[in-house]
């Protein structure tokens, strides 16, 4: 299969080889560009936003605008702001649209067949470790990570709030170790249950 066209230093464009099955980087079916100013009297050129900086950047920017979230909840709970924040279905949505771009920047026919490569149809181990070798891969399952642990702190901040439980550790803790996070809070609701009924 023919993988993205890339432009050499002369301009031409050509095909290059791409599979997941053979570790290599993500197709992407249209390249993006970036002008770049020079200074008065010089021309304007053009330069490929290559994969890498596409899924460097994804990463970084996905990372920083979950962090107002997390902060919100942590450092002020009760306040108005933060329950009007966290009501809110825009974050959830900008990062859904964001991993569906990546997502489809990084897939190629072979993908489901690296994912179910078994007879039973279920992924293996090493065929996920060949697929999440790739950057773009990787940035778009960060992305979902990300979601998905903005979103479980989400519901223990709700869930504290409406039983009176402190949730500032289970929240900061869901920012790495979400599963953690959810047990954390899950042990503190227990614990102020029992400590309110002796």
């Amino acid at each position: 299969m023919l993988g993205p066209r890339v432009a050499s230093k002369d301009g031409e464009m050509g095909g290059v080889q791409r599979s997941f099955l053979r570790g290599s980087r993500a197709v992407v079916r249209r390249q993006l560009r970036k002008i770049t100013r020079r200074p008065k009297g010089s021309v304007v050129s053009a330069s490929l936003l290559t994969c890498s900086q596409i899924a460097s950047t994804a990463f970084t920017w996905g990372t920083v605008s979950v962090l107002p979230f997390y902060a919100l909840m942590v450092f002020a709970p009760r306040a108005s702001l933060t329950k009007k924040v966290m009501e809110n279905h825009l974050p959830y949505a900008t990062l859904g649209i964001l991993y569906a771009y990546l997502l489809l920047l990084s897939w190629t026919p072979d993908t489901l067949g690296v994912i179910f490569a078994t007879k039973h149809f279920l992924p293996e181990l090493p065929s996920m470790l060949k697929m999440f070798g790739n950057e773009m891969t990787m940035a778009s399952a960060w992305i979902h990570l990300l979601a998905v642990d903005l979103y479980a702190a989400r519901q223990v901040y709700h869930d504290g709030l409406k039983n009176n439980v402190e949730t500032r550790h289970s929240i900061a803790l869901c920012l790495f170790f979400c599963p953690i996070g959810i047990l954390s809070h899950i042990i503190s609701k227990v614990l102020i249950k029992a400590t309110n009924e002796s």
